[in-house]
């Protein structure tokens, strides 16, 4: 070889790691995650690892470029309007967020920037969005339920306990105003139709949660649904014990309130419902626009049975009834 050329190949060997050195790094983008539990809620941090992980999957990673901050909101209505104004004040790319009041302040202090929600009930009685099919704005998501469902709660509990005779709607006015509208019409429905004596039993505290499941279990007779709510969430502890106490079947809607010590469960199965969540976010961050991403429903639900609950208050669950079930826990 030339002494030239081979100078020159030389040069060129040194300049190549400087010039990818001084390629300029992936942009990282950012996320606002604001949850309506507290940060020790065992069942949320297993759906942020389930959303986190799909993210991953897509080629959203925290240590490359991603950047996810987060906040808990315990339950309290003011931490949900301080940390919604703290992570828009972020300017992230996009928010992802739980419940009815999480999305309503959010939405109160950004028209903006992109939000995509899980665990929404109604989000056209709530002004999110405009239809299912054509969001319009800067929310989109994945609702929880749909209005029947107050019907089928109502419906699977009187299976699993058919002395019941009245049974309760319990959930908090102020932290979940769309119950009225949107689920009870269905469960005032079905206690018609059973001949039941309905009860509407709002609730804002551990006195009152204890105090309603009380007066339920002084006869024979009292169930409970607990309604979706994230103070129902929050407060699950008390509830599950003040019916076992109390002798009183309930129903929720979350699995893990069964896994707790309650009685029955049936509903989405929630890290499905975040993992497709997180493909939202993907589509958000890589371009896609909140107004013509459609809302969507679960599409996975799980029905969970607590046998040891179901004894201690003196139920026998029928065989065919556990058969139905996703999970039985024993």
């Amino acid at each position: 070889m030339r002494r030239r050329e081979f100078i020159a190949g030389l040069g060129t060997a040194a300049a190549w790691p400087l010039a990818a050195r001084a390629q300029p790094a992936e942009r990282v983008r950012r996320i606002g995650v604001l949850r309506s539990v507290d940060e020790n809620d065992f069942d949320d941090r297993a759906g942020l690892a389930a959303f986190t992980q799909v993210l991953a999957d897509l080629g959203w990673t925290e240590d490359r470029n991603l950047r996810i901050d987060i906040r808990w909101a315990a339950g309290s209505v003011d931490r949900v309007r301080a940390y919604a104004k703290e992570l828009v004040d972020l300017q992230p790319d996009v928010i992802f967020a739980d419940t009815t009041p999480v999305i309503a302040a959010l939405q109160s202090v950004t028209r903006t920037i992109p939000i995509v929600f899980l665990g929404v009930s109604d989000p056209i009685g709530a002004g999110f969005v405009a239809s299912v099919a054509r969001p319009g704005g800067n929310i989109t998501g994945f609702a929880f339920l749909e209005p029947s469902m107050g019907g089928k709660w109502l419906e699977l509990l009187t299976e699993i306990a058919p002395g019941v005779k009245r049974v309760a709607a319990m959930f908090n006015p102020d932290t979940a105003p769309y119950v009225r509208p949107y689920f009870l019409p269905s469960f005032e429905t079905g206690v018609w139709s059973l001949k039941l004596e309905p009860i509407v039993a709002p609730v804002r505290s551990d006195a009152e949660i204890e105090a309603t499941i009380t007066s339920l279990g002084r006869e024979l007779g009292g169930g409970l649904v607990v309604m979706p709510d994230v103070f129902m969430i929050v407060h699950r502890a008390s509830i599950i014990s003040a019916a076992a106490r109390n002798n009183v079947p309930a129903v929720y809607y979350y699995s893990y309130f069964a896994r707790d010590g309650g009685l029955l469960s049936y509903g989405p199965n929630l890290l499905d419902v975040f993992r497709r969540a997180a493909t939202y976010v993907d589509r958000v961050l890589r371009g896609a626009k909140p107004a013509e991403l459609p809302v969507q429903l679960p599409t996975k639900f799980e029905m969970a049975v607590n046998l040891k609950t179901a004894k201690a208050i003196g139920l026998t669950i029928p065989e065919s009834f556990l058969l139905r079930a996703d999970e039985v826990i024993e």
